[in-house]
């Protein structure tokens, strides 16, 4: 015999199942999705550190931003642009340098900004997202310029190139969504590895970067 009471609590079984494999697969779809492309805003702060003894480290501050087109779901190639305003440095270099045989003092002020491409690997989790990337490019300061002109043209050329450098940059940061379009990132970590290559400079410069600001995500994918 029938019982309705019974067909009522089947039906409504039936539509709980029904209910919760929807739900399930609509989240499995949403896991799946990733931004196609990321671009952020921020503030940036390095500290400069010349691997020269006469030149010394000096902060920068600045901002600039990054853009990431995603390949899939952990996988991008990123573009970090960044500028940082003029700040004095100091060059005293004592007598007997190969460059400069009667040693040479000077404060100029100069600026750097950087452009940087390469891979960026992201951990895509509700609540937070680490990434980390390695990037390379280039650079440039007038810095250099400004102390050729103030310690090399008063005794002539000093013979070397004041050619751009070159920059490479590793390390990574977190964001923290705040929607589905919009993140906070509240710190990104790297090590700034830039060669100027002049007799103000040896070899590598290693220098600190952190950077925070907001990141905007656009378009959506598949993985």
């Amino acid at each position: 015999m029938y019982d309705p009471q019974d067909g009522e609590a089947k039906m409504g079984l039936v539509k709980a199942i029904a209910f919760g494999t929807v739900l399930l697969i609509g989240l499995a779809g949403c896991a799946q999705e990733y931004p196609l492309l990321e671009g952020g805003l921020d503030y940036t702060y390095a500290r400069y550190v010349p691997s020269a003894s006469y030149s010394q480290g000096h902060s920068l501050n600045g901002g600039g931003g990054s853009f990431v087109l995603n390949v899939n779901h952990y996988f991008g190639i990123k573009a970090d642009l960044q500028g940082y305003g003029s700040s004095l440095m100091n060059f005293v270099i004592p007598a007997g340098h190969t460059n400069f045989p009667g040693g040479a003092t000077a404060r100029v002020q100069g600026n750097l900004f950087s452009f940087l491409f390469g891979p960026q690997f992201k951990l895509r989790i509700p609540k937070a997202q680490p990434f980390i990337h390695f990037l390379f490019g280039g650079a440039h300061s007038d810095v250099y310029t400004h102390a050729f002109n103030a310690i090399c043209a008063p005794a002539g050329a000093c013979g070397f190139s004041r050619t751009p450098g070159t920059n490479t940059l590793w390390g990574g940061g977190i964001d923290i969504p705040i929607s589905r379009r919009i993140s906070i990132r509240p710190a990104e970590l790297d090590d700034l590895i830039s060669n100027f290559d002049n007799p103000f400079n040896n070899e590598f410069q290693n220098s600190f970067r952190y950077s925070a600001g907001i990141n905007f995500c656009l378009g959506a994918g598949k993985r």
